[in-house]
């Protein structure tokens, strides 16, 4: 079966150097040292797990002060791997204003990437502030979507102060005031949500450009609820990701095996959705 994992850091050292502090925090979190892999390895490892990822740059810098996980190197990791990496998620730092603006359009026009991953307890902004309007508006325009995370994160959790981060940029009801706001704008949420997980569902239900897929968590520890939700009225809405290298991929793919759903259903989260909805 086909599995197109929409959610997959390169795990590199450009990846790993621009989060700055959370490096650490993240190491802790996961009870392992956060190191970074060759470019070779970060392959293999997409080939042995039989998977297309779409890579995630990402861009923080007005927050940790570090370079970004640029566009231009994920769009050239795509390029250098054809079959194996499918597509790339662009990133700009909304904090940068004018500038932000540029590399969106740069990143679609001539870097050829799908779309926009954001992360605003990282980033410290919430996506349905008024003053990014013109950032949802130009990206929009481009015609291309936006991966958007949603719900708790390792990054600076059991630190004091969460190291500046807040958590409530990440809340459900965010996404689903941009949904409302740009109704032309496909909106993909990342994670369960967690501790949203119901309103992540009310706004995945109610708002007809928002989905969802459901990395960084173990499938096995799903809620009940969201479990018998993916077999019925969440089949159309949900995708795969995995997260990587935050859980082996062996464990992701197994467990997600391990809930009992059908064939025709997993070739629905592993990859339908994500043709239908996303191009891929």
């Amino acid at each position: 079966m086909r599995r197109v994992d929409l959610h997959a850091y390169p795990g590199t050292a450009e990846w790993i150097d621009s989060q700055g502090p959370f490096v650490e925090a993240l190491g802790k979190y996961w009870g392992r040292e956060w190191l970074p892999q060759t470019e070779e390895s970060v392959v293999a490892g997409f080939e042995e797990a039989g998977v297309e990822v779409v890579l995630v740059a990402f861009d923080i810098e007005s927050v940790v002060g570090s370079p970004p996980c640029s566009n231009e190197y994920v769009a050239e990791f795509r390029d250098r791997h054809p079959g194996v990496v499918l597509q790339a998620w662009g990133a700009v730092d909304p904090h940068k204003g004018d500038a932000a603006l540029a590399e969106a359009e740069h990143a679609v026009r001539d870097l050829g990437l799908l779309g926009f991953h954001f992360h605003p307890i990282m980033g410290r902004f919430a996506v349905d502030d008024p003053a990014l309007a013109p950032l949802w508006e130009t990206i929009t325009s481009l015609g291309v979507p936006v991966m958007i995370d949603a719900g708790t994160t390792g990054m600076g959790a059991g630190i004091p102060g969460g190291l500046g981060s807040r958590i409530s940029h990440a809340h459900p009801m965010s996404i689903d005031n941009l949904a409302a706001a740009f109704p032309d704008l496909t909106i993909v949420a990342s994670h369960p949500g967690w501790p949203w997980i119901d309103e992540m569902t009310a706004v995945v239900l109610h708002k007809g450009n928002v989905f969802w897929e459901l990395s960084g968590w173990a499938p096995k520890y799903f809620p009940e609820s969201l479990q018998r939700d993916i077999r019925t009225r969440l089949k159309d809405k949900i995708m795969f990701g995995s997260d990587h290298p935050s859980m082996p991929y062996r464990r992701v793919l197994d467990e997600w095996s391990g809930l009992g759903y059908s064939d025709d259903l997993l070739g629905q989260i592993f990859h339908g959705n994500a043709e239908r909805v996303l191009g891929l």
